[in-house]
């Protein structure tokens, strides 16, 4: 069963409106199901997948923790195949540093990828809609005919789009350019390692 771009983005909505109110399965996965039949498209092992989980949440612990980075700041962590992305906004350089300080020392990560700016703080609206874009990314993935979007994780943050997974350069830059078009996006950043 196809379904257009429209489609999957009411789908996309219904899918995050669920997650948020039962709380159980992310909207990330209910869009895969519907648009093409499996939950768990991920290609990495149980070993690694759990490992990347595991370095999330003990970046996540590490940083909030950490008392000088509770105040005027918003960091969000990612980990996918062992690399790490940073993302967010801190009130001082000195803020930025401290917090790939206190990720360094993170089990299962090979590399990490500091993309935190200095500014204030996003609004919650606005991180809303980055959930959004990034929703619309993968819903218009999917739909790329020739695009392996299973092997791919969508970050958004103040409109930037983050990709990291491992493909082709021929996949990086089919991902990339289906990002770039989707409504809202302002900068597309590849974090990508390449496919063997």
């Amino acid at each position: 069963m196809r379904f257009s771009l429209t489609k999957l983005y009411k789908i996309a909505g219904i899918a995050c409106l669920l997650g948020m109110l039962a709380s159980c399965v992310p909207a990330a996965l209910v869009v895969g199901a519907t648009a093409g039949g499996a939950i768990v498209y991920d290609k990495r092992s149980v070993k690694t997948m759990t490992e990347d989980q595991d370095a999330k949440a003990q970046a996540e612990i590490n940083i909030t923790n950490t008392p000088e980075l509770q105040k005027d700041t918003h960091i969000s962590v990612a980990v996918f195949n062992h690399i790490m992305l940073l993302v967010g906004q801190v009130s001082t350089d000195e803020q930025r540093e401290l917090v790939a300080q206190r990720v360094a020392s993170v089990k299962h990560v090979s590399r990490v990828y500091n993309e935190i700016t200095v500014q204030k703080p996003i609004s919650f609206e606005k991180r809303s809609q980055d959930s959004w874009m990034t929703t619309k990314v993968k819903s218009a993935m999917l739909l790329k005919k020739g695009l392996g979007s299973t092997q791919i994780k969508v970050v958004t943050e103040d409109s930037v789009v983050y990709l990291m997974g491992v493909v082709s350069p021929h996949q990086a830059e089919l991902a990339a350019d289906v990002t770039r078009r989707v409504n809202g996006v302002t900068k597309v950043v590849k974090v990508f390692e390449n496919q063997q």
